[in-house]
């Protein structure tokens, strides 16, 4: 990649402008600035659901990610930034690619968000495809475990990541100057990283505005071994300890404005999202023929092959308007809507020849309305429209042209019975595939879900939950035919698929006494005609064949959590925290287990605080996933061990930080089981990030 460096002085100079910030410059307000103080992660609102409820007061499996948790685990990708969450991990297709996996499931089913309306990238269309959202400019993040199909149609089967930012202000800022934000400077030895981060939130009287700008740069990432799996270093000397072609370059940036008034709010938003990245061990090799290649003497047994780097380069530009009004008309307490347009294009170069490009022009419109009390009854209902405009032309365009269309209607209700908590929901859609030269797909679902909340005592809750979701094939599904060398293999769709049908129960304890917080779930879902990539044992062009087919299967898991305060004197407060999830995915009726499973994990931190000093010790292990699909190579157990240091102080209102973080910091090989590539690139070696924020 060209490593030519970013002109980060710009960031550089507006940190530094904030030495200057009047003293009366106030506290960010969005979210009451989650860095000044420490914040109960239970009482943040999930706003990804009508009703916008605490993590606490859900009947539903939910975390949100905010705040020093938040800063601590920020990474170049949405799925490394959640990883440490329970029933999370990351698909790790490089460091430029890394999408959440939730319990087991990813890509058309894991719905990504941003700001409660999806991504409209190209990230499910194929395993090196990047999400188009950058962690480093959130607020929070907010992860919906299970089917959110009632809420977001039949691509959250699996799930659901809400990104929120606050590119549209609903509130103007609470501060003498009008002027508030966060500014950010950091490096990262593993890759050279140089990323900068400037956020403004200002406005007063009826008006406010919000503003981000955002730059990174990185060079190829160290590793602690070669980056093909069973080879070795052939010297002392360094070769091999970068890992080639991983280098990043991404720029982002938004604005948004609103108008507010005491019965509502709109607002309007324009974002650019421009990532550059390498796909490490996905170059491709060109086979030189010779007729008198016996004559020749060679000291390795294979073809003559020339190397091609293979990069992408993505853009996205982005439109959002959003609004709401209070107290609408009688029985309803709001009346919102929201609708975003996208223009998105990734190229694939080879060598910085194009090779292939993907375009994605996506309309997502949503309009939700909150009843007031009806008979004991609380709830939401709405309509969402869906327009997404596809297309593919290159070398490696293995999905024809198509235009796909979705129309949901959906509704949620909820009642207190005093001690227990009752939640209902239902979804109905009407998709439609147009596919280039292809017949017309047409596909109904219905999803449904009921879950509780038993409050059996001050201390214990325990919830269950019982969905019936429905998913309709994608065009890749659908219309693949032709070699898709990120998954190497030559891939065959299937125009006959019917809908995916998954039917879900869970139980989960949450127990919280003294200095002890506890929670953990189990949950078993069984798919009718689930979608997955099969290995036929047959090539094609060189490629192994596999073909998207259906089967039934079935997912059971367990996910657990616990903190305990050690202590709170003079010395600072220690607080342990231990967890583990496990998901195990398998074809019913004797059929083997279903590829790329995440192993099951262990992990601990200790985290200590005293004054404006904070500091943290954690380690994850990942065991040897040997229950593998067949054609599927079992993954050896790993450990990662992690550490955290900040300190925080104020001059006037304006908020320093400075902070260390060190992961993998035994510089262990790492190969995710989730990951495409996990033979071919290992994770990052030892890296130790520092920097400075600033919060005015």
């Amino acid at each position: 990649m060209n490593r030519k460096h970013l002109p980060l002085h710009p960031l550089a100079a507006a940190l530094a402008l904030t030495l200057t910030a009047p003293a009366h410059a106030g506290i960010a307000a969005d979210a009451g600035d989650p860095h000044r103080e420490a914040i109960r992660l239970d009482a943040l609102i999930v706003t990804a659901t009508p009703l916008q409820q605490s993590v606490e007061d859900l009947a539903r499996p939910a975390e949100v990610l905010a705040g020093e948790a938040l800063d601590a685990h920020k990474s170049n990708s949405l799925g490394e930034t959640l990883s440490r969450l329970t029933g999370v991990q990351s698909s790790a297709f490089g460091p430029g690619v890394g999408r959440p996996v939730i319990r087991g499931l990813d890509g058309a089913r894991v719905q990504v968000l941003a700001n409660g309306l999806p991504a409209l990238d190209a990230s499910t269309v194929s395993a090196d495809h990047a999400n188009s959202i950058e962690p480093f400019l959130a607020d929070q993040i907010e992860v919906l475990k299970g089917p959110a199909t009632l809420l977001y149609g039949s691509g959250a089967i699996g799930g659901a990541v809400n990104v929120v930012d606050g590119r549209i202000p609903q509130r103007v800022p609470d501060t003498d100057s009008g002027l508030s934000g966060r500014a950010e400077l950091r490096g990262n030895t593993v890759s050279d990283e140089r990323t900068g981060m400037l956020r403004l939130d200002g406005g007063g009287g009826n008006f406010a505005f919000n503003a981000s700008l955002l730059s990174r740069e990185t060079d190829d990432f160290r590793i602690p071994v070669p980056a093909e799996a069973g080879h070795h270093f052939d010297d002392g000397h360094g070769h091999g300890e970068r890992l080639e072609n991983s280098a990043i370059r991404t720029k982002a940036a938004s604005f948004g404005a609103s108008l507010i008034g005491e019965r509502g709010f709109i607002g309007a938003s324009y974002s650019f999202f421009d990532t550059l990245y390498g796909v490490p061990g996905h170059a491709h090799g060109h086979d030189d023929d010779h007729d008198d290649h016996d004559d020749h003497d060679h000291d390795h047994d294979h073809h003559d092959e020339h190397e091609e780097d293979v990069r992408i380069d993505l853009r996205q530009k982005r439109v959002d308007v959003r609004g709401a009004l209070y107290q609408p008309f009688a029985g309803h307490e709001s009346l919102s809507f929201r609708l975003a347009r996208n223009d998105y294009e990734h190229v694939e170069l080879e060598d910085d020849e194009i090779s292939t490009v993907f375009a994605n022009k996506g309309t997502e419109g949503r309009i939700e309305a909150v009843h007031a009390e009806l008979g004991g009854w609380r709830g939401a209902y709405g309509l969402q429209y869906g327009r997404r405009d596809f297309s593919a032309e290159g070398e490696e365009a293995f999905v024809p042209p198509s235009l796909s269309r979705d129309l949901g209607l959906f509704l949620l209700e909820e009642r207190d019975f005093g001690a227990f908590k009752l939640e209902l929901g239902g979804r109905l859609d009407r998709v439609k595939i147009d596919a280039e030269d292809e017949p017309t797909a047409k596909f109904d679902t219905a999803s449904f879900s009921l879950a509780g909340k038993w409050r059996a005592g001050e201390d214990l809750h325990v919830l269950f939950g019982l969905d019936r979701a429905e998913r309709a094939p994608t065009a890749e599904e659908l219309y693949s035919d032709g070699p898709h060398l990120a998954t190497r293999s030559f891939e065959i769709g299937d125009e006959d698929l019917d809908t995916e049908v998954a039917n879900r129960i869970e139980l989960g304890l949450h127990w919280h006494h003294g200095r002890f917080d506890a929670k953990a779930s189990a949950y078993h879902t069984r798919f009718s005609d689930f979608i997955y990539l099969a290995d036929t044992g047959e090539e094609e062009d060189h490629l192994p064949v596999r073909q998207w087919t259906q089967a039934d299967a079935r997912f059971n898991g367990i996910e657990a959590e616990a903190t305990v305060r050690l202590a709170e004197n003079a010395q600072g407060t220690w607080d342990l925290r231990l967890f583990g999830d496990a998901v195990r995915g398998r074809l019913r009726d004797g059929g083997g287990d279903l590829p790329r499973i995440p192993a099951a994990r262990l992990g601990a931190d200790l985290r200590w605080e005293l004054g404006g000093w904070r500091a943290s010790l954690g380690a994850v292990r990942h065991a040897r996933q040997d229950r593998v699909a067949d054609f599927e190579d079992a993954s050896a157990g790993y450990t990662l061990v992690d550490a955290h240091l900040a300190y925080h102080w104020d001059v006037g209102n304006v908020g320093w930080e400075v902070f260390l973080d060190g992961t993998n910091l035994t510089d262990r090989e790492a190969r995710p089981h989730t990951s495409l590539l996990k033979d071919l690139a290992p994770l990052p070696g030892r890296a130790i990030a520092f920097g400075i924020r600033a919060l005015f």
